[in-house]
């Protein structure tokens, strides 16, 4: 069914009015450069860490901490956003830029106001009182500035700036009043939440005082009316005046918590950055653990598993029950090509963290790699099992089409064909596969049931 195009340009126009700020919530930028849009970073580690973050908050705010997901996006740049209901979103230079984690605790603080809020929601409500004239006012003069931005062209950026200073512009300020009212809503909200848990307010504190810096000189010749955050030194001062007053302000994080930190950093800093980078932000010299963990993961990620592995079994021996060293050394065995080997290590990590999909996932993959008589069964238990957490994960039933494969259940890969091709938007195949195979199961069969899901919901998009 097609979108009424009001709604439409509703959401236009809030993406391009937003993207002249220069604050811009990720959403937004998501949606002005689609074509570069950052992936979704999967991770056991990093995403438990946050989880044992943000729990806390979420039960300070009302939330029930199983009903919110957090994702971490892979982006250098600082920055968090509450989108499509209870979903936080997190970028990757948001953890390795933090110096401590009550800095991210912060920052999901002010994410879990806006949720709690309802400012999505509402934010939507704002937008629709907004007459459908003054809507396409708005995205034309957006449009004119951003594009004429983008070419260079002075003369029609201020063209745009005419077009939304006249009668839209109203429209436009009012719409941005209230979202800057947002901001400042969930700023205190994250307050409230860190003052609940006995945590310290320093860290979002911190953390938007080093935003503001770097966005002083943007934001210095900017129409204040036109931002769609706070001006930066005005939410600074209004968070000082009622941070200061917490009794927890100079409470300090736990030292574990601060090594998960630094490993969760590690990791990414291992995974995104070149090698090069990885060593000079973590020289031989360092023989911290998180500095050891970064440069494991540069090595096997260039191929070198002869100085990688060695690395690996040092940091195993030295914390022997933190399951994502054996998880690092599982996966590194498993991407050399080595899948039998990388069978116990992985065990391992499944013993120390039972229940977490993303490792059962791993070791089914494992199994399917080996493929000796026996390893499709295992590889299937452990899909079935990581289907209770990961359930929206297309790769599962990639992997389970594979297993039934290797067991010459064909009808059966068939259908894990199709549940993948609908996950991943390939409704033609799906639907082709599903319609085909009702016809081979058992009329009312689990299977049958599945194949016809596939074919009632595929009609439905």
């Amino acid at each position: 069914m097609k979108k009424p195009l009001f709604s439409v340009l509703v959401r236009l126009v809030l993406a391009a009015v937003m993207a002249l700020s220069g604050l811009l919530p990720a959403e937004a930028q998501s949606t002005r450069r689609k074509a570069e849009a950052p992936r979704l970073i999967r991770d056991a580690e990093i995403e438990g860490l946050m989880r044992l973050y943000a729990k806390p908050v979420f039960k300070a705010a009302g939330i029930n901490p199983n009903a919110v997901k957090v994702y971490l996006i892979n982006d250098r740049r600082v920055n968090a956003f509450v989108a499509g209901g209870q979903r936080i979103f997190i970028n990757s230079g948001t953890i390795v830029q933090a110096r401590t984690p009550n800095e991210v605790i912060g920052i999901l603080a002010h994410e879990t106001g806006h949720i709690a809020g309802g400012h999505l929601a509402r934010m939507g409500i704002e937008m629709e009182r907004a007459s459908t004239q003054n809507i396409i006012g708005m995205l034309l003069g957006a449009a004119a500035m951003v594009g004429g931005a983008a070419a260079g062209s002075s003369g029609a950026a201020k063209a745009g700036q005419g077009i939304l200073m006249g009668s839209q512009g109203f429209a436009q300020r009012s719409i941005l009043s209230y979202q800057r009212e947002m901001e400042s809503a969930a700023d205190q909200a994250a307050l409230k939440y860190l003052n609940a848990t006995g945590q310290s307010p320093k860290g979002m504190l911190d953390m938007f005082q080093r935003l503001a810096n770097a966005s002083i000189a943007t934001a210095a010749n900017v129409d204040p009316y036109l931002l769609s955050h706070p001006m930066p030194l005005e939410r600074i001062r209004n968070l000082e005046s009622d941070a200061d007053r917490s009794p927890n302000f100079d409470r300090r994080d736990d030292q574990a918590l601060v090594l998960r930190h630094r490993l969760a950093q590690a990791k990414l800093t291992g995974f995104i950055e070149s090698a090069q980078v990885v060593y000079q932000k973590y020289p031989s010299s360092d023989t911290s653990l998180p500095a050891r963990y970064a440069r494991a993961i540069a090595m096997y990620r260039r191929g070198d598993m002869k100085n990688a592995l060695p690395v690996m079994e040092g940091l195993i021996r030295d914390l022997p029950q933190d399951p994502y060293f054996w998880e690092l050394k599982g996966q590194a065995l498993l991407e050399s090509g080595r899948s039998g080997e990388a069978l116990a290590p992985l065990a391992k990590a499944r013993e120390l963290l039972p229940n977490n999909g993303l490792i059962q996932i791993l070791a089914a993959q494992a199994h399917l790699d080996r493929g000796k008589s026996g390893d499709a069964d295992q590889a299937l238990k452990l899909l079935v099992l990581a289907r209770k957490t990961e359930s929206d994960m297309p790769a599962i039933y990639k992997f389970m089409a594979q297993a039934y494969g290797q067991k010459n259940d064909v009808a059966r890969a068939e259908l894990a064909t199709a549940q993948y091709a609908f996950m991943t938007g390939d409704r033609k195949l799906a639907v082709e596969k599903a319609k085909a195979l009702q016809n081979h199961f058992k009329h009312g069969s689990p299977e049958w049931l599945q194949a016809n899901d596939i074919v009632t919901f595929a009609a439905k998009k």
